[in-house]
This record gives structure tokens, C-alpha cells and sequence, in this order.
């Protein structure tokens, strides 16, 4: 018989409400046997007792359950956002202040290009933080010979130089939604939407945003050591294409013992006609493992509201921006919608602004009266703006939300300011009314976007403060209980994967995160700084201090 491991903590939140503390965990076989005082498990038989966390805490393994594998890819690109990152090497790279910075970091990044036309990626524009919109003119003064392309931090939105404007054959005559232009009728080199903007990646030999570079597998181990840092266990990917190539890898290294992390991956299901989408998504049936879980589909309704992209309801953006942008007509969405969800599919479905939210709950609502189901889970993923209206309704449907709490943080005073006014921002991320009217919900990062930590995200949904420290709405504050519940079971229900994780019980997988202090007694406004020794994924140590980068 394998041999039995009993874990001694100094406390083990386990998330499991007949049990909830307790100083002992036995596992076997990557499963838990049970969690309780050391002479209630020793009667599983022979076993070691590791002592290595006698002084520490352990908490189910955290569930990120929004972020992207790009995570790590990102790094091979040039930082230029506004706060500083910590990258999974654990180098700090810090924010710049003004686009005259932003464009002399990009001229030094461009000096270091092996060839003469090689594109040059940033990532992590934010001009809401800046005086002025970056303009074609200002990526001109990094290169005119060669693409230049810099990802704002939210992923909706591109600049680019005038070499890929002209590569791309975006000129002024064209009426195509997205296209930001001047005074003069001509491009700014601005592109917003996903679809304008690859197009203009294509034409200068691109994939995508996201792309996983050439040395996927690289990628992807960075991606985990964000995650195992920030002592998560399992990621999502929400939104992938899911191609073979970089399936392969996924499963290639979720097949290894030292892969720190279980990894559960979203097809992006609009980027193919919908039939094809289908299809592969159900070709896919059966070759899940324990470390790689496939089946999620992920689907984009509009898009970003510091970038001026997500649908607003009336009265629209407090700075008077034309309302945002439709990613799928919201005539065609039940459709798309009921394809997936006939096969067998679960659904996250993205919209940051109300009506985007309000588009995507009519959809749903006309799925399951045509096609019933009791347990979809569809997940509406950011749901930033939704209100009590909201949340009322998708309580009804059995539709969880995943809130984007770190936009507290962030942008929560841009919001304030400039994109939803005070009254709106101070609803935004409604943690507290959604669990209030019986809505399964979790709170994420979507890193690369914020930075990848539950705890940090955890800190944003109690305390509700912005960069400036003014709170957002003090009766959205949650406590630190259902914080901590929502980046571990809440967040596995959201992904149909609760009866295997985010809590310490008999039969789910040993995976647990590790914490040098206890969250349920610092001072809530610590909660962000505690440090992590590191993780267990189904009964493997893996500490921080041996991730090699």
C-alpha cells in the first residue's frame, strides 16, 4: 500500500464548514484522507508525519479562477505600464509616469533586436493614468522601419507606429468600428476591438496578443511560477484558442511530476465560426487529466471600461465617450450561447458593462427556457457594473459571477472620476449584494492584466480601496471569510471542480497553499502582505525558495 503522509500545521483552514480549523491533514496518493486531530487519522495506517509546516498555516490551494497563460509569455516583451510589476523571475519592473517615458523605454528595448525587422511588442499601456492618448506619431519616434505594437494593460486596445498602419492598409476612408482618428479624419494608431486589431497583427506577422512566443513551454513554466508564488494550485487560462501546438505542451508538462499547477483552459469560442468551435471543442471530450481540465468555452461580449470599450446603459460614460463596443452582435448571442451549451459545454461569458451584462443574462435566460439544464453554471465573468437588479436575476438562473476586484484598486479612481461617476463606482464589483442575494460568485486578477495574487485580491474585495485610498462603497466591503472563501471553494464551484477542490475534506485532492501567518487574524489591511512559503499540489511540496527561473 503507498504510504500515508500526516501534514502538522500550526492551524488548517479547511474550508469545510463541519470542520472548519484543525492541526493535521493525512494524504495518500495525492488525495486527502482526512483533516483533523493526529489520532482521528491514524487509523488509515502507517504513515510519516511531516512536520515541516508545524509553524505555518495551510489553506486549500488557492483557485485563480480568471487569468490568462500569457501570464508568463508577456515577459519576453517590454513592461510599460503605469504601476510597477514584479515579473515571475521575480524582477521589479517599474511603472512609468508619462508616454515620453513610455516611448524611452521602447527606443532602448528597440536597440536590442537581433534583426532590422523584427516587430517590437509592448505591453501594459494605460493612458487613462496620462495627460494625452499615445499617438502613431509617438511609436514613430521608436521606429519607422519596422512594426511597433504596444498591448494596453487590458488587452482590448492597441497602439501601433504608421509602418504597421501602412502594412495593414488602415487608412482614414475606412468606417470600420474601433478606429480611433484625429481631428483630420486620420488614424491615431489607435485599435480597439479584437477584431480590428488582428488584422492589423496579421498583416505585420503576428498571431495575436496573447501569443505564447516561440518557446511555449518556457512560457508556460513562467506562467506556473507566477501562480506558485502566489500560492495558487489551480489557474484558469480564459481564453485560449486551443490550438494543438500549445495543447500538446500544456499536456506535455501537466504529464510531469515538478508541473506545480493544475491548469483549466477556456476555448475563446468566437474566434471560429460557431459550428467549427463546436466541433473542436467536442473532439476535445475524454482527454482531460487530473492537471489539465478541458471543456470550459469562454465568449467576449464587450470590452474594456478603462479603455473606453465596455457597454454602458443610460446615462453612459460620466466623461461623455461614446458608448463602448459590441465583440458579438447581442441578436446572434443565443445562439453561439445554446451551440455550446447543447454540447455539453460550460460557459464563461465576459461583460464589464451593464448592458453587456444585461445582454448576456437575455441571452441565457432564452437558452435554458429552449434548453433546460439544472446545474449550467454559466459564470459571468468581470460583471462589473451589474446591480441588485442583476444579481436578483442571475440568483434565479443559477448563474455565478466572478468579480474583478482588483479594478477597485487599480482603477477605482479612474472610475470614480471619469468612466462610471461616483454613485456606479462605488457598486462597481459588488461582492457583498451578490453573496447577499444568493449568488455563487468568485473575485480574480485576470492576470497578466493585474498582477497575479489571491490574497491581493482578497485585500481589494474587504477593503474596497483605491490607489488614492478613497473606499468605494463601505457596504460592498465583504469580510475576510468570504473573501478567503471566494479564491478557494467559490472559486471551484464556478468551474464545476468543488467536489475535487477548494477545501480540506476526505476525498479531494491535497492541494493546499501555504501562509507564514494566518489571514483570519492579521489586520485586514495586511492581508496583501502575507507571505507565502509556497504550495502543496496533490501531496508534493513545491516551496517558493526552489523555483528556479
Amino acid at each position: 500500500m503507498t504510504e500515508i503522509t500526516i501534514f502538522k500545521a500550526k492551524k488548517i483552514v479547511t474550508m469545510n464548514e463541519r470542520q472548519p480549523v484543525c492541526d493535521h491533514v493525512a494524504v495518500r496518493d495525492g488525495v486527502i484522507l482526512g483533516a483533523g486531530k493526529l489520532d482521528e487519522l491514524t487509523g488509515w495506517g502507517e504513515y510519516t508525519l511531516d512536520e515541516r509546516f508545524a509553524e505555518k498555516v495551510i489553506f486549500p490551494g488557492f483557485i485563480e479562477g480568471h487569468c490568462h497563460s500569457w501570464e508568463g509569455a508577456a515577459w519576453e516583451d517590454t513592461f510599460v505600464g503605469f504601476l510597477d510589476r514584479t515579473s515571475p523571475s521575480r524582477e521589479v519592473h517599474k511603472g512609468l509616469k508619462s508616454v515620453d517615458e513610455v516611448v524611452a523605454k521602447l527606443v532602448d528595448a528597440e536597440k536590442e533586436l537581433e534583426t532590422s525587422d523584427e516587430p517590437l511588442k509592448g505591453w501594459g499601456l494605460d493612458p487613462i493614468f496620462f495627460d494625452r492618448r499615445v499617438t502613431r506619431t509617438d511609436l514613430d519616434r521608436v521606429s519607422t522601419s519596422r512594426p511597433v505594437v504596444v498591448v494596453h494593460q487590458s488587452g482590448h486596445v492597441i497602439n501601433v507606429n504608421t509602418h504597421v498602419l501602412e502594412k495593414a492598409n488602415i487608412t482614414g476612408d475606412m468606417d470600420v468600428d474601433g478606429l480611433v482618428k484625429d481631428s483630420d479624419g486620420n488614424p491615431t494608431g489607435e485599435l480597439m476591438g479584437i477584431a480590428l486589431y488582428q488584422s492589423a497583427l496579421k498583416a505585420v506577422g503576428m498571431n495575436s496578443v496573447l501569443d505564447m512566443g516561440k518557446d511555449k513551454e518556457k512560457s508556460l513554466r513562467w506562467f506556473a511560477h507566477s501562480a506558485q508564488i502566489a500560492g495558487v494550485t489551480t489557474v484558469t487560462d480564459l481564453a485560449s484558442e486551443l490550438k494543438p501546438e500549445l495543447l500538446a505542451v500544456q499536456a506535455d508538462l501537466a504529464s510531469r511530476d515538478d508541473y506545480p499547477i493544475r491548469v483549466v483552459p477556456a476555448f475563446l469560442g468566437q474566434m471560429v465560426p460557431t459550428n467549427e468551435g463546436v466541433e473542436w471543442i467536442t473532439s476535445l471530450a475524454g482527454q482531460s487529466t487530473d492537471k489539465l481540465r478541458l471543456g470550459l468555452v469562454k465568449l467576449i461580449v464587450d470590452g474594456s471600461i478603462q479603455g473606453l470599450t465596455a457597454r454602458f446603459k443610460q446615462p453612459g460614460y460620466y466623461n461623455g465617450a461614446p458608448n463602448g463596443m459590441w465583440y458579438v452582435d447581442p441578436m446572434e448571442l443565443p445562439n453561439i450561447i445554446a451551440a455550446y451549451h447543447k454540447a455539453g459545454s460550460q460557459i464563461h461569458i465576459h461583460t464589464n458593462g451593464d448592458e453587456a451584462t444585461e445582454a448576456a443574462l437575455d441571452a441565457i435566460e432564452a437558452v435554458l427556457k429552449q434548453y433546460p439544464s439544472s446545474d449550467a453554471r454559466f459564470t459571468l465573468q468581470h460583471c462589473q457594473m451589474a446591480h441588485d437588479a442583476h444579481f436578483r436575476r442571475m440568483a434565479k438562473l443559477g448563474v455565478c459571477a466572478n468579480l474583478f476586484s482588483n479594478h477597485l484598486y487599480y482603477w477605482g479612481d479612474q472610475h470614480y472620476e471619469l468612466t462610471m461617476g461616483p454613485e456606479r463606482a462605488c457598486r462597481m464589483d459588488a461582492a457583498n449584494t451578490a453573496g447577499k442575494l444568493g449568488v455563487h460568485y468568485s473575485i480574480h486578477s485576470d492576470a497578466p492584466v493585474t498582477h497575479l495574487s489571491p490574497l491581493f485580491t482578497a485585500w481589494c474585495a474587504v477593503n474596497r480601496q483605491t490607489q488614492s485610498g478613497r473606499v468605494l462603497g463601505e457596504n460592498e466591503k465583504i469580510t475576510v471569510e468570504q473573501a478567503l472563501y471566494a479564491i478557494t471553494l467559490g472559486a471551484a464551484y464556478t468551474l464545476k471542480l468543488d467536489t475535487e477542490l477548494g477545501s480540506i475534506e476526505c476525498g479531494k485532492r491535497a492541494d493546499f497553499t501555504i501562509l507564514e501567518d494566518d489571514p483570519l487574524t492579521v489586520s485586514p489591511t495586511k492581508l496583501k502582505d502575507i507571505e507565502v512559503w509556497g504550495t502543496v499540489l496533490g501531496g508534493r511540496p513545491f516551496p517558493v525558495s526552489e523555483i528556479v527561473s
